[in-house]
């Protein structure tokens, strides 16, 4: 095995793309320091430095149109929280179904993903609407487009799953079949490193 079987396999990014996706973070952590007040982004870099799968993570997070920052520290646990804060939902990741369930059981038209299996690929959660509403309290996203977030058990077993977006002033949760997927409705995701 070469090493860049070793990297690709263990899910790792090589120096350049490493130094590339740091530049872009710190650039973007820098000019958002209304999301992480009293952060530095020294330590979210030792953090980072420190967990390389979970900097492939955020690379995906990245590539996909999600524009990831910090936007917490929890302190008990010494994580850094990044979301999502791409000002639409993340472009890479619209157009898809809730989750497999939904995906299949769609009949015609169906979309090349979903939600869930994406974000589980990538290393990453949905938002739940708590974080989302978080988010929505940093700055107003999702003022053209929807994005999916995680979905109680008891809706999902009827064929339901939620959706947010910001209209008129308000977040407002929704609700489709999981099955359903429209262009300008993608996913939010967090990290914690």
């Amino acid at each position: 095995m070469t090493n860049s079987d070793k990297i690709s396999n263990k899910k790792i990014l090589s120096p350049e793309q490493r130094e590339e996706l740091f530049n872009v973070l710190k650039a973007r952590f820098e000019k958002n320091m209304h999301r992480h007040q009293g952060l530095e982004w020294t330590k979210v870099q030792a953090k980072l430095d420190a967990n390389p799968e979970k900097v492939w993570s955020l690379n995906e997070m990245e590539g996909t149109g999600g524009e990831p920052d910090v936007v917490g520290h929890d302190k008990k646990k010494d994580e850094y929280i990044f979301y999502d804060c791409s000002a639409e939902s993340p472009k890479g990741r619209r157009s898809v179904c809730f989750d497999r369930e939904g995906l299949e059981s769609r009949k015609k038209h169906k979309p090349e993903n979903n939600a869930t299996d994406m974000a589980a690929a990538m290393g990453i959660e949905l938002l739940t609407e708590e974080q989302y509403r978080e988010l929505q309290k940093l700055e107003h996203v999702d003022m053209k487009t929807s994005s999916w977030v995680q979905t109680p058990s008891d809706i999902r077993e009827l064929g339901g799953a939620l959706f947010c977006d910001f209209r008129f002033g308000h977040v407002f949760l929704y609700h489709n079949g999981a099955d359903a997927y429209f262009g300008g409705r993608g996913f939010r995701c967090s990290l914690r490193i």
